[in-house]
């Protein structure tokens, strides 16, 4: 399938392809975005960023452009990692020569590129301490999140000179409570780890337990000191204009796209 390249952005968020910015993160670029805006067809429809999707790579690789296009940066500036729901990050401060690190989150101070993370109900979550130049993207799915990489990520931006309590952050559109459905068994993992982590589980939508994943993102940054912690409340489950994994069982899809979250300095 062929398709047509479009002049990119001039230090702007496009309004092609659409994205979601949170008032946290107002003061640096980055953008949630969803399904809208690309050339992907099919169940892939249409702005699917991910890589490791079944998708036509020259679909993909042109969502990807006009991401990165919509920040004013040429496509190989819109970096991620090879996400393996870990609680491990990375720093990085070129563009990639080779293969992605197995990470979970990356930061950087590099104003040039464009962090990304890549998620189908799981949380992304953008980072910003603007004063010390400092951004991170983190895919932060349940895994991830209870085995620490929001923790990793901030330690890692202290580390290269960001400061707790100046770091706004954003969990953006991802599977909202009514839509996270649990066994008793993932409950029960949560509160042997800490009996408090019963808060983010209710009985009220079902009768199975059902987890509060961007509330549990937030608490674990309030409890790292971040300053100001942001909730883009959209539930990917539900809301048809962004990629869903949970959806695409119910729908007994073959495969599925992804969302993706970015963040500039630039």
């Amino acid at each position: 399938m062929s398709v047509e390249p479009q002049p990119p952005a001039a230090g702007r968020i496009l309004s092609e392809p659409p994205a979601v910015q949170a008032d946290a993160l107002a003061h640096v670029r980055h953008g949630f975005f969803g399904r809208g805006g690309g050339v992907s067809a099919g169940i892939y429809a249409s702005l699917n960023a991910g890589t490791g999707s079944r998708d036509e790579p020259e679909c993909v690789r042109e969502n990807r452009r006009r991401i990165a296009a919509s920040f004013g940066a040429a496509p190989d500036m819109l970096v991620g990692v090879h996400q393996v729901h870990s609680p491990d990050a990375v720093f990085i401060d070129a563009a990639w020569s080779g293969e992605r690190p197995h990470a979970d989150a990356l930061v950087t101070t590099n104003p040039a590129l464009v962090l990304s993370v890549l998620t189908a109900d799981c949380g992304p979550v953008l980072l910003a301490d603007k004063e010390a130049g400092v951004i991170a993207a983190a895919h932060a799915g349940w895994r991830g999140a209870f085995g620490g990489v929001l923790a990793s990520t901030v330690k890692l931006m202290i580390e290269h000179g960001a400061r707790a309590d100046r770091i706004c952050a954003a969990v953006g559109p991802c599977i909202q409570q009514q839509s996270y459905e649990v066994g008793a068994d993932f409950r029960d993992t949560f509160s042997a780890a800490d009996p408090a982590n019963t808060r983010f589980f209710s009985d009220e939508f079902g009768p199975k337990p059902h987890f509060d994943l961007p509330a549990f993102c937030a608490h674990q940054l309030a409890l790292l000191g971040v300053g100001d912690v942001e909730i883009v409340d959209i539930d990917t489950f539900r809301d048809e204009r962004y990629f869903s994994h949970r959806r695409s069982l119910r729908e007994a899809a073959p495969d599925y796209g992804r969302n993706c979250a970015a963040i500039s300095l630039g």
